[in-house]
């Protein structure tokens, strides 16, 4: 029997899809599942949209990092993308930090990729790469989601939206549940409010 696949879009700077991925990585554990990772961008979601000026100054701020990843990715290969994943998001998530530019070039430190990728940071060269990247996802499941966005064997869901993330069986239960409403023709949506926010292992 063939892997399953899992396409994975992403923005850094959410710590939903930080919980996501965590999970994700649970599964493959687990379950015989290939991941493919691919950015997406909250900054790029948001272009145009009346935001509250604490949430403008956010996604402003946005940018910087996915343009790094796409910037390495494309020198590199997509098989960066999760390790330096990894490395910006446990200091964004779990260790809370703020100092994103920082951030950003310790990760390419920690991952062993060359400094000068920081030169994509704040230069729009990367954007249509980006943009492409983001639209790739966005266009499994529209425009009234966000991040994270995986594609179950093709079929894409925002979410699963989960806290704490599960670990080992109940991760690949969980798993087993999305890909059985993926291959449900017709299937779009299960929701219900959030009563609490990410908890980092």
């Amino acid at each position: 029997m063939s892997s399953a696949v899992a396409d994975f879009w992403f923005d850094p700077m959410c710590p939903w899809a930080w919980m996501t991925s965590r999970w994700m990585g649970e599964v493959t554990q687990v379950r015989d599942v290939t991941v493919r990772w691919h950015v997406m961008s909250l900054s790029v979601l948001n272009e145009g949209r009346d935001l509250e000026p604490k949430y403008r100054d956010l996604m402003d701020e946005g940018w910087g990092a996915v343009r790094v990843l796409i910037a390495a990715a494309d020198a590199h290969g997509e098989e960066v993308i999760k390790p330096l994943y990894d490395a910006i998001g446990t200091r964004f998530h779990p260790q809370g930090r703020t100092d994103r530019r920082e951030v950003v070039a310790e990760a390419l430190t920690e991952v062993g990729l060359p400094v000068e990728l920081m030169e994509a940071y704040n230069s729009q060269d990367w954007d249509e790469k980006l943009r492409a990247s983001h639209a790739e996802g966005i266009a499994l499941v529209g425009e009234d989601v966000g991040t994270p966005v995986v594609a179950f064997n093709g079929v894409a869901f925002f979410g699963p939206v989960v806290t704490p993330a599960p670990k080992g069986e109940d991760a690949g239960r969980l798993w087993d549940g999305c890909v059985l409403v993926a291959g449900t023709p017709g299937f779009f949506e299960l929701k219900r409010t959030r009563t609490q926010g990410p908890q980092f292992d």
